[in-house]
């Protein structure tokens, strides 16, 4: 990096007090806000962040254990050994010093920086601006779109010295943001996408969030943006005339703009542009024709013309812009394994960020990485390949097919690990036998010109095309809103019954597991065994343990729900045939109390002869107490909720009265944290809420939706007026039709009710009733004057519309559709 970033220097540079001992660091070279990202240990910098939903002082202590010995913080800890063992950096604000000193590091390079933000569009036009300009430059950009507070200086601090050009976005939420990263990128040019409604609750007014947002270009020589929306125009126009230094490079339709849009021709393959520079014409072909995208690419265009960039070679690297995979994509492949699809992006902060994303959402043990050569890095080969085999070995990886000319170069860096190479993608898919894939996790990882979209159509199924999407960046959203409702040292427990309310077992437990909820709860013994064995490894609550398989609870350490005397003595029977009375802690059960519910548990009357049993468990121990709020949903009955906990806090007091010791209590749901806050006791249990669905309006904006349930047109006719359509011939067609088929039935989860014109499904934008009787497999919608092809997507239910409105028009519950999804509907899970 060029200069030595040693803790003394680290805390001169940020303004921090260096504690503990600092002896045993050489030098940092990777800085970490995550604990569960932590691979090279001894070279690793941890800011101790704090949030609204977690503190990163928790984490000091298990990554002194792995190793870490430099810390930045805002509390100095108070275990001497750790001072021994490692140095702190003492702070006020962790997050402020991380942009210090990423600011810092950012001055070390003089070559330009090019900046961008806007509402939308940022993650693109980075990632086409950067594909258009690594022909000519070694380039340095943002993973993904790790845009954020604590993303850009991750981000910026892999600049180095044998880079030509860094591509930077940042995105902000709120007044103040910008000003925070301006000095961690410090842009020479800037590129402004556009200004739209996102985040507008974080701005006074829509003119307040472009000048946060123009602040990013406090100190640049360029800045390029489209001029044909007036409000942005005027906007940058009279904040140009106060920052005279600033050259603005205005783009669009009208005739004083610096690059005019002549003319737009779309074909079949794409869209010819003329543009007018100056008093010079161009042309340029582009592969696409949707608005959004030529947007994207004109800002491109634009730039390169501001710079000079655009002469000749430029016109081929555009034809090779493909639209860019914005998500981390899994989905089931051949032979029982599982596929995570990368195949467009390589680099090595964004290999870490998939090397995780495998590790946390797959459950196969076996762990495989197809890799291609990691192109225009602009790092010394045999530093980023020993980096790269250090990543790839810490991660677990137990085979590892590369695939390149500079793997192949350097394959001595992955002695240790299973590894086949070939020079390249035709090589390997000639050479390759797939059926040696079986029951493993694959990462498909490549740049875009070695075309792993081949090897990934290889792997994956080819059959159903219905699938049910599960966004886990939205359940993760979700999971947050609902953290940040918690009052302090509230644990939370993750409903994961149902097959996760129908997303998928392992993937959504893993995904909660990483994100260190404190309980998972399932509804039976099998599903808890089920994900020990994909590996999930915190507490298990079994909601519904049935008397005939005891010995599973003991076998995967779960811990059941006891909700009558029979199968408390049952549990403490069993409990004595498992454990040694000499070295085995109590076994931990959770005592459900019926409140007002009805269903499950013991009733007031019974706590006598409850306690009377308990005191003689000496194999037990009560972990929780909890009960099952009736109607905590609706206002009409919060009276009877208050009853609930009134009932529930006075048989609660009995139970630690009688037993000597105290528990957790929950009775909270989804609905009761938000609407009952004085309910949330020591545990809460969180379940349809993850998935974007809340009676309380004010919460429920807030949540983003996690399922999308979709299909394909399979065909298209045309049905004469008078003609019948379906079984029982219970639709005649009052019209000529344009009849779509749909591959998707009740046998998939399409309520049979929604047939005939009940229901409709979105095709492009447009809504489109559903025709006849609804078959197993199929059914037919109406898509007369809808721009429709073979092929086209099909939205059931996702954004719009929602599992809410589908549930409002079969008069059921949301619970009720995501539940009734069958299990041949594949899963697809995917990060953005």
């Amino acid at each position: 990096m060029g200069v030595s970033y040693t803790p003394q220097y680290i805390a001169d540079t940020i303004g921090g007090i260096l504690y503990g001992n600092p002896s045993e660091v050489s030098e940092i070279r990777f800085l970490l806000t995550d604990s569960r990202k932590l691979v090279f240990a001894p070279s690793s910098l941890f800011f101790a962040l704090k949030t609204s939903k977690n503190n990163g002082h928790n984490y000091i202590g298990p990554l002194v254990e792995k190793g870490v010995q430099c810390f930045v913080v805002s509390e100095l800890p108070q275990n001497k050994e750790w001072l021994q063992r490692a140095c702190f950096v003492l702070v006020n604000d962790t997050l402020e010093a991380l942009q210090k000193l990423v600011s810092v590091h950012r001055n070390h390079f003089s070559y330009p920086v090019v900046g961008i933000t806007g509402s939308n569009g940022k993650t693109i036009i980075k990632e086409w601006l950067s594909q258009l300009l690594s022909e000519k430059f070694f380039l340095v950009k943002n993973p993904r779109s790790y845009n954020s507070q604590t993303g850009v200086p991750l981000s910026v601090w892999e600049m180095d010295a044998s880079h030509e050009i860094g591509v930077f976005e940042a995105g902000i939420s709120r007044l103040g943001e910008m000003e925070r990263l301006e000095p961690v990128i410090r842009p020479r040019w800037g590129i402004f996408s556009n200004i739209g409604p996102a985040h507008n609750e974080g701005f006074p007014d829509i003119t307040a969030k472009i000048h946060e947002k123009l602040k990013l270009f406090a100190r640049a020589e360029l800045l390029i943006y489209h001029c044909d929306n007036d409000s942005l125009d005027n906007t940058i126009l009279k904040w140009a005339s106060a920052h005279n230094h600033v050259q603005l490079f205005r783009w669009g339709s009208k005739c004083d703009a610096d690059m005019t849009v002549v003319s737009r021709d779309t074909t079949p393959t794409g869209t010819y542009v003329k543009l007018k520079v100056g008093e010079q014409f161009f042309e340029h072909r582009v592969p696409f024709s949707d608005e959004a995208s030529l947007e994207n690419v004109l800002h491109c265009l634009a730039f390169l013309h501001s710079r000079g960039f655009a002469n000749g070679w430029i016109n081929e690297r555009l034809l090779q812009l493909r639209p860019v995979a914005m998500r981390l994509e899994m989905r089931q492949a051949i032979n029982d394994c599982i596929l995570v699809n990368d195949a467009y992006n390589s680099d090595i902060l964004s290999l870490g960020i998939a090397l995780d994303f495998l590790n946390t959402q797959v459950k196969q043990k076996e762990k495989v990485l197809i890799l291609s050569d990691i192109l225009q890095a602009g790092m010394d080969h045999e530093k980023l390949y020993r980096q790269v085999a250090g990543l790839v070995k810490a991660k677990g990886i137990k085979k590892l097919i590369a695939i390149g000319e500079a793997l192949s170069l350097n394959k001595h860096f992955f002695k240790g690990l299973k590894a086949d190479f070939f020079p390249d993608t035709k090589s390997f898919l000639k050479d390759w036998d797939f059926n040696q894939f079986r029951e493993q996790g694959i990462l498909v990882k490549g740049a875009r010109d070695f075309g792993f979209e081949s090897i990934s159509n290889r792997l994956q199924h080819k059959d159903h095309q219905t699938v049910l999407e599960i966004n886990l960046d939205a359940l993760v959203h979700n999971l947050n809103v609902y953290k940040s409702l918690l009052k302090p040292g509230v644990k939370l427990a993750a409903m994961v019954k149902a097959f996760s309310y129908g997303s998928g077992s392992y993937e959504i437990a893993g995904l909660l597991q990483y994100h260190q909820v404190d309980y998972l709860a399932v509804a039976f013994a099998d599903e808890g065994k089920e994900l020990r064995n994909a590996g999930i490894s915190i507490p298990i609550m079994v909601l519904n343990p049935e008397l005939h398989n005891m010995d599973v609870l003991f076998r995967y350490k779960l811990e059941p729900e006891v909700y009558s005397l029979e199968l408390l003595k049952k549990l403490e029977k069993e409990a004595s045939l498992h454990m040694d009375n000499n070295t085995s802690e109590p076994y931990q059960v959770h005592i459900k109390l019926d409140t007002g519910m009805h269903r499950l548990g013991f009733l007031e009357n019974e706590l006598d002869v409850l306690l009377l049993e308990l005191k003689k468990c000496s194999h037990l121990k009560v972990s929780s107490v909890f009960s099952h709020f009736a109607a905590s949903d609706l206002d009409a009955f919060d009276d009877f909720s208050k009853e609930q906990m009134e009932k529930f806090h006075t048989m609660c007091h009995k139970l630690e009265q009688g037993l000597g010791y105290s528990f957790l209590k929950h009775i909270s749901n989804s609905a009761a944290i938000s609407r009952l806050p004085e309910a949330q006791m020591g545990m809460v249990r969180l379940g349809i809420g993850m998935y974007g669905v809340d009676a309380n309006p004010a919460i429920a904006g807030t949540l983003q939706p996690v399922a999308t349930f979709k299909s394909v047109i399979s065909q298209i006719k045309e049905v004469p007026a008078g003609h019948t359509v379906g079984y029982n011939r219970a639709a005649k067609l009052q019209r000529d039709t344009r009849l779509a088929i749909v591959p998707v039935g009740y046998a998939d989860g399409l309520n049979r009710r929604l047939g005939n014109g009940k229901g409709s499904l979105f095709v492009n934008g447009h809504k489109a009733p559903l025709v006849g009787n609804i078959s197993m497999d199929m059914c037919a919608i109406d898509v007369t004057g809808i721009p429709a092809s073979p092929g086209d997507e099909v939205i059931i239910f996702g954004v719009n519309p929602s599992v809410v409105d589908m549930a409002r028009l079969l008069e059921t519950i949301p619970y009720e559709v995501l539940t009734s999804i069958s299990a041949r509907v594949k899963r697809i899970y995917f990060q953005e």
